[in-house]
Formats: C-alpha cells, structure tokens, sequence
C-alpha cells in the first residue's frame, strides 16, 4: 500500500453539484432551481425564523413577565462561607483570592449560618440579618463604595 493507491472509503465523499454548466451537466436550463417560485431566482433569502407564511413559533409562543433593566447583580456570599475562610479581616481582596467573589460583581453579605468569632468583613451591601449576627459575634461592618 503506498500514496497512489489510498481511496476514501465508498459513500464518504459526494460528487460537487456544479450548477449553470448545461444541459450535459444533468442540472441542464433552470440549474435545479424548478420553475418561478421563491427560490428560482437570484437574491432570494429569507429572514431568521421564517416558515413560508405560517405565523412564527418566536410570535405563537406567549410571551410572559417583565425584566428590570435596572436590575443590580450582586455576588452573594452567606455567613458560613465567611466563616471557613479562618481569616479575622475579610477584605475584597481577600474574597476574590478564596474565588468567592466574582469578577466586577459587587459583593453581598447574606444571613446563612452562624459565626463564632469575630470578623471584621468588607463588602458593597450586607443583609439585615448579616449584620446582626456579624456585630454580635464581636465583629465589624465596613461598608465600601
């Protein structure tokens, strides 16, 4: 076995469909387009979506809710997670480190769990019940803009 005899296995390979070359070429006059109709003639296409008249399923689907464009994302973190970390002063820097905090999300303190020590905890906005539960373990809320 050598280069010059190394065949693509049968049906792996389709012969071109080449089209407008005749009537020899077996697409001979119309180049397979049919007869007049949408497709026959040249700078036909059709927009996203388009199903030949019938109503389109993105407009017979029912459209529902409403979504806040001002809506502020925030990266949550609970109490408990805190706590793991085995630091006393939890700072941004100290969050992204841990991947806890996601990149250019501020960042948001809920309630979840209990803390034993003190932590001094840096973030953008804390939860009520967060920050209770943060000052009465001792701790500190620094809020950061």
């Amino acid at each position: 076995m050598n280069l010059s005899n190394i065949r693509a296995p049968k049906g792996s390979t389709e012969k071109v469909k080449r089209v407008g070359r005749g009537m020899g070429s077996g697409m001979g006059k119309t180049s397979a387009r049919g007869h007049k109709g949408q497709h026959s003639r040249s700078g036909s296409s059709f927009m996203r979506g388009f199903e030949g008249g019938q109503m389109p399923l993105h407009r017979r689907v029912p459209k529902r809710g409403f979504t806040n464009i001002f809506k502020k994302e925030f990266s949550i973190i609970n109490l408990e997670k805190l706590a793991s970390l085995g630091e006393t002063s939890i700072t941004l820097e100290v969050l992204k480190n841990a991947g806890l905090a996601k990149r250019g999300l501020p960042v948001k303190v809920l309630g979840d769990g209990e803390l034993k020590s003190a932590l001094t905890v840096q973030a953008h906005k804390f939860s009520k019940s967060a920050q209770e539960k943060i000052e009465k373990a001792g701790g500190k809320v620094e809020v950061v803009q």
